[in-house]
């Protein structure tokens, strides 16, 4: 079994492979100043409820954006399961058969995502992230990471309009049918579901018309990559474990060295 964990914003996803699939994959909220012991129980319950031995796991391989927390989840899995887990990082980068931009700036979360689209396509390709930032992650054909944008994600943008104007709150993030929104709450949700609409549109267009390459490979994933689902048909493919598919690839590239 591999064990892979990505800590990000607003989520630590953990993801268990084992029989060549995802067998479990659990959540618990990004809240730095939890103590470990906090994560430490939650990790060894959820493998108890799967009926799960933690001593089966061969290896762990972690992505953080969140530094507050790395050192706590590392300290609460070597104890666990008697094994260092391997950072990705700027260490772990030129042993990846692509080649990173800027190591010591870029997510670790967006090299994943690279990895695994790229394994997947082996073509110019954009990994679009529906996180707590909207991210665009452009690789080519031989494997060079090209380029980011990052954006406010869809609740990001939600939770800004809530604490900075004096009427407006948080609304969950439904698609509203119509454009023009007959009341509060659908008018922010027709505000930020189809103006991202026209983003996530408009920037692919933007990346094609820089590489002049009208077939390029567009993914999308992340927790909220279905929040619209007319974007659907804009995207290659649809992979929301996309990242801990790209951990995964980690995993089993330093397993064979």
């Amino acid at each position: 079994m591999i064990l892979v964990i990505d800590i990000g914003n607003s989520d630590i996803t953990l993801g268990l492979w084992h029989q060549a699939k995802w067998a479990h994959v659990w959540r618990i909220p990004a809240v730095a100043d939890r103590p470990e012991l906090f994560y430490g129980i939650k990790i060894r319950d959820f493998f108890s409820e799967a009926g799960l031995n933690h001593f089966d796991v061969e290896r762990i391989v972690l992505s953080s954006v969140v530094p507050d927390l790395t050192g706590k989840i590392i300290n609460v899995t070597v104890p666990l399961f008697e094994k260092n887990p391997v950072v990705l990082g700027p260490e772990v980068y030129p042993k990846l058969p692509i080649k990173v931009l800027n190591p010591y700036e870029i997510g670790s979360d967006l090299v994943a995502n690279a990895l695994a689209a790229y394994m997947r396509f082996k073509t110019n390709c954009v990994v679009v992230d529906f996180g707590t930032a909207l991210t665009f992650t452009t690789v080519s054909a031989s494997g060079e990471i090209l380029g980011v944008a990052i954006t406010p994600g869809l609740k990001t943008a939600v939770r800004a309009l809530a604490q900075n104007t004096a009427k407006l709150f948080d609304v969950p993030l439904h698609w509203p049918g119509t454009v023009m929104g007959k009341n509060t709450v659908h008018a922010i949700q027709a505000g930020v579901l189809m103006g991202y609409e026209g983003l996530v549109k408009s920037m692919l267009q933007k990346i094609r018309n820089e590489l002049h390459d009208n077939h390029l490979q567009s993914i999308a994933t992340g927790g909220l990559v279905s929040a619209i689902p007319s974007l659907a048909e804009t995207f290659t493919a649809v992979e929301p474990h996309l990242t801990l598919e790209g951990l995964r690839l980690v995993a089993a590239g330093i397993s064979k060295e």
